[in-house]
C-alpha cells in the first residue's frame, strides 16, 4: 500500500492511494480469468484499507464510521489471469456535501484491465443515517482529488 503523486489539470499534486492486490486461486471462474464479482470485492478491499486504515495513519479516525456504497459502476477492459499482479489505483473524482466518488483502475503489467467508481455516503454511527461529510474529511479527500 503506496500513496503516489500526479498532476492534475490545474498543476498542482495529487496523491493517489495505490496498493497491489494478492489474488487467490480460487478467484477464477470456468474461463480461468479473475471473476468479474472478485474484481468488486478486490475493489472493496483496497477502498478499505485507504479509508480505514491509510486515512487513520494520516490522523483521520472519522472514516472508520460506517459507510454504504450507493453506487458502483465497473467497465471490465481485459482479463486479469490469476498469476497476473494486479495493481489498484485509488482517487477522488468528486466530493459532495454527504457523499463522495471513488474511482478505481486495476492495472497489469501497465495496462488498464478495469476501471470503477463508488459513491461512498458516510453514516452516523448512532442513528445509522447518512451525515454531512466533515471539513476535514473534505480536506482529506481534495488531496486524492484528480
Amino acid at each position: 500500500m503506496t500513496g503516489t503523486d500526479i498532476k492534475n489539470q490545474g498543476g498542482r499534486a495529487t496523491e493517489r492511494f495505490e496498493m497491489v492486490m494478492p489474488l487467490r486461486w480460487s478467484d477464477q471462474d470456468i474461463n480461468g480469468h479473475i471473476n468479474n464479482a472478485r474484481i468488486v470485492t478486490l475493489m472493496e478491499e483496497a477502498r478499505v484499507q485507504w479509508l480505514n486504515i491509510k486515512a487513520a495513519a494520516d490522523g483521520l479516525d472519522s472514516f472508520r464510521c460506517p459507510k454504504v456504497v450507493a453506487s458502483l459502476n465497473v467497465e471490465y477492459k481485459m482479463p486479469v489471469n490469476y498469476g497476473d499482479e494486479l495493481t489498484l489505483v485509488l482517487d477522488i473524482s468528486r466530493v459532495g456535501n454527504g457523499s463522495f466518488t471513488v474511482r478505481h483502475t486495476g492495472n497489469r503489467q501497465g495496462t488498464t484491465v478495469f476501471t470503477g467508481t463508488t459513491v461512498v455516503v458516510p453514516l452516523d454511527p448512532e442513528s445509522n443515517h447518512p451525515r454531512k461529510l466533515t471539513a476535514e474529511e473534505r480536506a482529506y479527500l481534495s488531496r486524492f482529488a484528480g
